[in-house]
């Protein structure tokens, strides 16, 4: 196994004064461009944009069906964000389907599951947002509550369909999470599922009002931190600085 492989410098990052290669996840949907209405791998641009403002180069990582190439893929990239989309299949951690649990999407669960848990085994630096904090949890063994406002009595992390919308959450301020963004903020959101059983080493660092888990930390990990909020969507670039930082070695 390669030095890159098992944790060390990868061959983008270290001496040679490049910008670190930040590998970012994709949706796979139909989309329409032009006269076409083709299947495409997809990427909202605020991604790509946190990734740029924080000094580092945006790669997209759509789902591949390989699997036995994301431990090379991983060897090549200096970070990860594990970004945003679609509900994890709840059959990959032994649930039942709720009625509202969107529809399964298999090849994307694979591939971000392999790559969540060869970024882990790398100590490679990531960032993991909403679905991508999800789908963290579960590649540790966790669970996620399916339908948060049946189990908490509200619609105010996602408020209103096909928008953004804001709620405040307390912070661990000993935390990584903490450290960098202070012991509370009011952060972008929209989900309607949420962290339940924590995964393997995953601790929980923020909350919300209603004790919904907001983020998570891998402890023993390098940069390991996952949050369930969009930060990519507010103006505050605090966290893709920080990944982008350990990702060049900063």
């Amino acid at each position: 196994m390669s030095e890159a492989i098992r944790g060390g410098p990868s061959p983008n990052a270290a001496g040679a004064g490049a910008p670190p290669l930040i590998g970012i996840t994709t949706y796979q949907e139909p989309a329409r461009w032009g006269i076409w209405v083709r299947e495409a791998a997809l990427l909202p641009v605020p991604y790509v944009r946190a990734v740029e403002r924080a000094g580092g180069i945006p790669v997209m990582l759509p789902p591949t069906a390989k699997l036995r190439g994301v431990d090379a893929l991983v060897g090549r990239l200096d970070g990860i964000v594990l970004a945003g989309g679609g509900d994890v299949d709840p059959e990959l951690y032994g649930a039942a389907r709720h009625a509202m649990t969107g529809p399964p999407q298999p090849q994307r669960d694979r591939f971000e599951l392999a790559l969540a848990r060869a970024a882990v085994d790398a100590d490679l630096p990531f960032l993991a947002i909403c679905r991508g904090m999800q789908v963290l949890n579960v590649a540790r063994g966790g669970a996620l509550v399916q339908h948060l406002p049946e189990a908490v009595g509200h619609d105010g992390h996602a408020p209103e369909s096909g928008l953004v919308g804001s709620h405040p959450v307390q912070i661990s301020a000993t935390s990584l999470v903490g450290k960098i963004m202070g012991d509370s903020a009011d952060v972008p959101t929209y989900h309607h599922q949420a962290v339940g059983r924590l995964g393997r080493g995953l601790a929980a660092v923020a909350w919300a009002e209603d004790q919904v888990v907001e983020a998570v930390e891998l402890q023993g990990h390098r940069f390991g931190l996952a949050v369930q909020w969009h930060p990519e969507e507010a103006g505050d670039g605090r966290l893709f600085d920080a990944l982008v930082a350990e990702a060049a070695g900063r």
